[in-house]
């Protein structure tokens, strides 16, 4: 699998999914800055990485989502290539226009961090064949913007509701392997 890691000022997870996919597949991806304007020739996988591009001060991800690789990613999307958006790379892939709606800053108005369990609802996607889809999964859920909205967009279309399960799998299996490569990395882990 070719993959490419977008690299966005105040990204603080990309060096972790470089070392997760070079865990997972044995290849260096290719570290992309968002000022590029195109991917390199066959990719399989674009990852958004977590952080706060752009520091935040618009709109989580918006500023990220007008860089000039916007438009690479947008077509690699098109042509059915992989998109694997963590944390903060959710919220550049919604104002990227890649799924549908908006985030909302979450009911209190504070971040919150809590534990979330989530239920594989189909093992038919490239990220989930070898899950079953009685399994559930716990992560911590960090965040200000997408708790409100997770009901929103998977009520918004029925295409965007079909690929719901396949989008939270995706994201359930990075941030497993982040997770594992930052506490191999950094030699300690709490999970």
């Amino acid at each position: 699998m070719k993959s490419a890691v977008i690299v966005f000022p105040g990204s603080n997870c990309d060096r972790d999914a470089q070392t997760a996919l070079k865990q997972v597949t044995g290849k260096d991806p290719a570290m992309v800055w968002h000022k590029d304007a195109g991917l390199p020739d066959g990719l399989d996988l674009i990852v958004l990485p977590g952080g706060f591009s752009y520091g935040d001060y618009l709109r989580s991800g918006a500023m990220a989502a007008a860089s000039p690789i916007g438009d690479a990613i947008r077509a690699h999307a098109a042509r059915g290539g992989y998109v694997l958006a963590i944390c903060n790379g959710f919220q550049v892939a919604t104002e990227l226009g890649l799924l549908p709606g908006a985030l909302l800053r979450n009911a209190s108005l504070n971040f919150c961090c809590r534990p979330q369990a989530l239920s594989i609802a189909s093992n038919a996607s490239a990220f989930t064949p070898a899950m079953a889809t009685s399994a559930k999964w716990y992560f911590r859920s960090r965040t200000m913007t997408a708790t409100s909205s997770l009901t929103m967009l998977r009520s918004t279309a029925s295409k965007a509701t079909a690929a719901w399960p396949s989008v939270m799998s995706a994201i359930r299996t990075a941030r497993r392997a982040i997770s594992r490569a930052s506490c191999r990395t950094i030699g300690a882990c709490s999970a």
